[in-house]
């Protein structure tokens, strides 16, 4: 396939996503009108939608139906929106740019913000959880479970707590690595799982796959630790360099950029070779991780 048509097949992913969050987010007209607006406001227009494409990815694969997708889609990115305007707030990393506009506290205000977060992380659960969504309520119930895992203290929350703890510190890569995979890498391996429950999935694929996931989750943040550090405001749509201001622990502080990109060299090799049991039904899913890599912002 031509990187055209991988293009193609990424742009009518987020337009299907962007249309599906749009219907599954409370109306600007709904009391309380300005809450829904700014669940509105975090989520719609903006951002590379990363995990809904994984989501589409592994899904296809399992010959899982694009509307069971949609819903799932759905789900992983209302819940990284919400991490990202609570990761916003000053209480935590004080950012006022996000996908090159006002971050939700600044556009709102904090209060408004909080609760944003809150609502966005019960909406993600209100969509998995519908009845309409699975004709499996058992491996519906385990998809709950496994986004709610991700998301809560052994996951994403409890990676950011560790990364607040690590502000100014010395730490190994070991311990780097170990917060990453919970922070940032437990919720793009959801996406990639998630996507697979939905079709028919067999136990060596999803062995497969939940190793790719756990690796493309490392390598999506190394390769955001070196675009903070090198790229500028305008291109990241946030603020760069403010994991250096902040004294942040990164790859590439702890490593230097030519190491930090060798590992990221490192780490697609890797994914790739998880996938080569897969065959060519697997091709969107080595197209992603190359994107992942050469991404800009």
């Amino acid at each position: 396939m031509s990187t055209t048509d991988f293009q193609q097949w990424m742009a009518g992913i987020q337009q299907r996503t962007e249309v599906a969050l749009a219907a599954n987010l409370p109306a600007c007209d709904i009391a309380p009108t300005r809450l829904h607006e700014a669940m509105r406001y975090a989520v719609l227009g903006g951002g590379k939608r990363v995990r809904p494409l994984l989501v589409h990815a592994a899904g296809e694969l399992a010959g899982a139906a694009p509307e069971t997708l949609d819903s799932v889609a759905c789900a992983v990115e209302l819940i990284h929106a919400y991490s990202l305007v609570h990761d916003d707030m000053p209480c935590m990393d004080d950012d006022v740019l996000r996908r090159g506009k006002p971050t939700v506290h600044v556009e709102f205000d904090e209060a408004t913000a909080l609760l944003t977060g809150d609502a966005l992380q019960t909406q993600a659960f209100q969509i998995l959880s519908d009845t309409a969504f699975l004709d499996d309520p058992s491996r519906q119930l385990r998809m709950v479970e496994l986004l709610a895992r991700a998301s809560g203290s052994r996951g994403m929350a409890g990676g950011q707590a560790i990364d607040l703890a690590s502000v100014g510190k010395e730490i190994t890569r070991e311990e780097l690595e170990f917060m990453h995979i919970h922070k940032t890498g437990a919720l793009i391996r959801a996406s990639v799982l998630l996507g697979a429950y939905c079709g028919n999935q067999v136990t060596p694929m999803l062995d497969s796959l939940d190793r790719y996931g756990k690796l493309i989750g490392l390598l999506f943040q190394v390769v955001d630790d070196i675009l903070d550090a090198r790229s500028d405001t305008a291109t990241l749509g946030k603020t760069a360099g403010k994991d250096a201001d902040q004294h942040k622990p990164t790859y590439v502080s702890l490593l230097g950029e030519p190491r930090a990109r060798e590992l990221a060299d490192d780490l697609l090799a890797q994914a790739l070779r998880v996938l080569e049991p897969l065959d060519g039904s697997a091709l969107r899913l080595r197209e992603l991780a190359t994107f992942i890599v050469h991404r800009r912002y």
